[in-house]
């Protein structure tokens, strides 16, 4: 139900800096590493409840807060290598739900630029990724809402096309399937889709995600709209009255603004924030996400500073 929370793993690298997404046309140069620390808040009191949008004063209103480290390294000028990893805090203000909090799940991702067409002062690039997910702590996930995470290890493909118009407004799209490892909970049988199962083994079902944005990107500046879908192929409703299941169906669309800018002094520190609604779901609350802090990128040769490729 918590949207930002439980699609972790597959929209987190998505918008989480500048120059080294999963998802955008931009590289970090050979031998540049950028790292840093961001905060967020994803909140909501409504959710859908399969297709029923609803509250549900046990609940009252789920936070989610997180600190999550970042890290991308360019090994060369069209591979770029990343890392992503969160520690979650999950409470709700009613009802008597506990509060659960732990590091969540670690994602590595490596991300190809295997076509670049220059077209006059414009240019088009094609991009590959592959992004690996895997849970570093025992936490459950069968205490949804409040679980940090689903407990299984993914493996996630992706496609991304660029277009930058002058070297500063740029359109781009992304699309990515994500497989999901079965999980296993601490009891010897569940109720989910109408059906019971004898076994403490959940079959989770793959994902489907795209997003969109448009946005201005010049010297040391950033700022875009996004839009993002996902897509789980497959799974159950929440029952009336009832938790969240790990392996329900999880849909949600998004919308989103970025800003990025490095400051003008110290060199090489940037600042970064992100807010993102959702406004239509499925089984997921309705959030409102927030997230901001600083990333400082690392030049290891010096006539590289702010040579970020476009």
């Amino acid at each position: 139900m918590n949207k930002s929370l439980l699609i972790l793993t597959f929209f987190f690298l998505a918008k989480f800096t500048h120059g080294q997404t999963i998802t955008d046309g931009l590289m970090m140069p050979k031998n540049t590493f950028c790292t840093g620390f961001l905060a967020g808040q994803d909140q909501w009191k409504n959710y859908w409840e399969g297709g029923l949008k609803r509250d549900n004063q046990n609940i009252g209103t789920l936070t989610s807060q997180s600190i999550t480290y970042m890290g991308v390294y360019g090994l060369t000028n069209r591979i770029n290598v990343m890392a992503v990893l969160p520690y979650i805090n999950n409470s709700a203000n009613g009802g008597t739900l506990v509060s659960l909090g732990g590091i969540q799940d670690l994602t590595v991702a490596a991300k190809y630029n295997f076509l670049t067409k220059e077209l006059g002062k414009d240019k088009f690039k094609l991009f590959a990724t592959g992004s690996l997910s895997t849970p570093l702590t025992n936490y459950t996930p069968d205490l949804l809402p409040l679980s940090i995470g689903l407990q299984s290890t993914t493996l996630s493909g992706r496609f991304t096309a660029n277009y930058n118009f002058n070297h500063s407004w740029y359109l781009n799209g992304s699309a990515a399937y994500t497989w999901r490892s079965n999980i296993s909970l601490d009891r010897p049988s569940y109720y989910t889709d109408g059906q019971l199962f004898l076994t403490n083994k959940v079959q989770m079902h793959d994902v489907f995600d795209f997003i969109v944005d448009a946005g201005y990107h010049k010297n040391a500046l950033q700022a875009e709209v996004y839009f993002t879908v996902q897509n789980t192929l497959g799974g159950g409703d929440i029952r009336r009255q009832d938790m969240p299941f790990a392996s329900n169906r999880m849909n949600a669309s998004k919308v989103g603004a970025l800003v990025f800018y490095y400051l003008p002094w110290p060199a090489n520190l940037a600042f970064r924030a992100t807010g993102s609604y959702v406004v239509a779901g499925r089984n997921v609350g309705q959030s409102t996400s927030l997230m901001a802090g600083f990333m400082y990128t690392f030049y290891f040769k010096k006539d590289q500073a702010r040579n970020l490729e476009r």
